[in-house]
């Protein structure tokens, strides 16, 4: 009943008060270019705060028409959200902050008022405050009579807000106060919900999300067949298993969107550490792996080392791109299915790991009509689930595309044997030879680098897996860059490692230090920049080092590379 009287006693306010205003602040950075403008409307004790920009043409999904409303008869705050498909709100107490500070305390006693002086013409107090590690100021006037903010976690305060400015640069200005005549109602309402709800609402919304993959198994099973169609938007167990595939159709996004790609794995049977991968298989060209899963991994082009080792489907063709890699990552043992077989005494084992990716500059291949692909090396029966969602986030309120540059991405190799259970050689050859591929710079390129990937493998204490290998770049035969690969904080991970085998001296295998990884994370990539190339062919050579076999182990190396970059059009 309290809050229908409210909404009542607003609207009469809204349309009964002689006395109504429009205040216009402007928001801008010291240096900076852009300006912003926010519109506040009052009537006798309502404020209705709004946006004063004009919006774009064609906007981005999920965008609202964001309004508040202060009512300081009441000490009240409403936040609204107006979409196509209708309005929701919330409200709180003005002292509430909005949810910026989360207390019911009246926040007069967290400012410090600091004397008075003049600003835009009006005779101001100064207030200061310290919100998250920022300095907060704000200038606020008696002069107009009434009370009027911009934003509502300063409407306790007296009067009407000036000037606000935040750690000495950003500031919000009032720049004019006219008289106004409200010809509607002021104040709208819609669907009420909690200010929790209402804040995900007008954030989630703005965020396009496609689930590709969710708790899929991927594990070792030789009676399965062949995959002979690719629907859309239909999981296919491909490579015995251990390799899911998903064709989708993914709308182009315009540049200004990063996109992550958020992996979800635990344990469903197998307890080993495993190589992961999320790759887009590319299909445009005369071959591609596509065919391989269909028929046989023959099909590829392939070369061969100085021992004769085979090695399909692992370097750009003419007719033929590898799989381009959107994350490289390594399961953990046996997270979750092995939890109650040791305990960790004072801490828990985790119920699963979660890897998230920026992979934004892979956008130009995640338009149209696109096969995703995810493996995990195994060899058990139960192998592991695995989930897959892909999370673009907008940096513009416009859908908007470059229109003076073209994004491009190039594959160039792979040695991951993202089928490796179905006859891929591993990427072993580094022994006795190198990587060798061939590119072209266009002559408007402008920039351009290498998406670089690596990690060594070999799992004994002499295999390239525990011992640290330079890798070597070289561009038309000569030494570019050079790095080695390392992670020295595999131990950080413990809690992810319950099958992880114990030794002697108190460690974990999965605490030892590895070559560009650890159990239960993913491989960051490395960009080396190639501007400096001029426009022709260029040849681009990968060295490694690697390491002799021991027995009947022996060391590989899983590199994979992309040319990203972008010309003038």
């Amino acid at each position: 009943m309290k809050r229908i009287i409210f909404i009542i006693s607003l609207i009469f306010i809204s349309l009964t008060s002689p006395a109504q205003q429009r205040l216009l602040y402007k928001s801008f950075t010291t240096g900076g270019q852009d300006t912003s403008w926010t519109e506040v409307i009052r009537s006798s004790d309502l404020v209705r705060i709004m946006s004063a920009d004009a919006p774009p043409q064609n906007p981005i999904p999920g965008i609202a028409q964001s309004s508040t409303y202060i009512n300081y008869a009441t000490d009240s705050v409403y936040a609204r959200l107006k979409y196509p498909d209708g309005a929701y709100y919330t409200s709180y107490p003005i002292n509430h902050r909005g949810g910026i500070v989360g207390t019911a305390e009246s926040q007069e006693e967290n400012y410090t008022k600091e004397g008075s002086e003049k600003i835009n013409g009006y005779k101001c107090d100064k207030y200061t405050i310290t919100l998250f590690s920022n300095k907060i100021e704000v200038w606020v006037t008696e002069d107009l009579k009434f009370k009027a903010t911009p934003a509502s976690g300063f409407a306790d305060l007296p009067g009407v807000l000036v000037q606000y400015r935040r750690n000495g640069n950003a500031y919000m200005q009032l720049a004019s106060v006219k008289k106004f005549k409200i010809t509607e109602p002021l104040f709208e309402t819609g669907q009420r919900v909690t200010s929790r709800v209402l804040s995900s609402m007008e954030k989630d919304r703005k965020i396009i999300t496609h689930t590709i993959f969710q708790d899929d198994q991927i594990c070792f099973n030789p009676k399965l067949p062949r995959p002979t169609e690719f629907p859309y938007d239909s999981v296919i167990r491909c490579a015995n298993g251990t390799m899911i595939v998903k064709r989708v159709h993914l709308d182009r996004m315009p540049e200004h969107y990063q996109v992550f790609a958020e992996v979800t794995e635990y344990s469903n049977g197998d307890a080993y550490d495993r190589t992961g991968s999320i790759f887009i298989i590319p299909a445009d060209k005369a071959k591609s792996m596509i065919q391989a899963l269909r028929d046989s991994v023959e099909v590829l082009p392939y070369f061969t080392d100085k021992k004769g080792g085979v090695y399909q489907g692992m370097i750009r063709t003419n007719d033929y791109d590898p799989v381009v890699e959107m994350v490289r990552f390594f399961t953990p043992f046996g997270v979750r299915h092995y939890n109650e077989y040791r305990s960790l005494g004072d801490r828990d084992w985790a119920k699963e790991v979660y890897y998230k990716q920026d992979v934004t500059e892979l956008l130009p291949l995640l338009a149209g009509d696109v096969y995703i692909g995810a493996f995990i090396g195994n060899y058990d029966g139960g192998g592991h689930k695995l989930s897959l969602t892909l999370k673009a986030y907008p940096e513009g309120e416009a859908w908007e595309f470059s229109k003076d540059h073209e994004y491009r991405v190039e594959p160039l190799f792979n040695t991951c044997n993202v089928m490796e259970m179905a006859g891929q050689n591993y990427g072993r050859f580094f022994l006795t030879d190198s990587l060798t591929v061939t590119f072209n710079v266009p002559e408007n390129m402008e920039e351009l680098e290498l998406r670089y990937i690596t990690t060594g493998h070999g799992g004994w204490g002499g295999g390239d897996e525990f011992v640290p290998k330079e890798n070597t770049i070289l561009i038309d035969g000569k030494p570019y860059y050079s790095f080695t690969p390392w992670r020295e904080d595999c131990g950080t991970y413990r809690t992810s490692n319950p099958a992880s085998g114990n030794f002697w001296n108190g460690m974990s295998s999965s605490d030892y230090s590895r070559s560009g990884w650890c159990p239960g994370t993913a491989t960051q990539p490395v960009h080396i920049n190639l501007s400096g190339l001029k426009p022709g062919q260029h040849t681009m050579t990968v060295a490694i080092p690697e390491g002799e076999p021991e027995g009947g182990s022996f060391s590989a190396w899983n590199v994979s590379g992309v040319l990203i970059g972008q010309y003038r059009k």
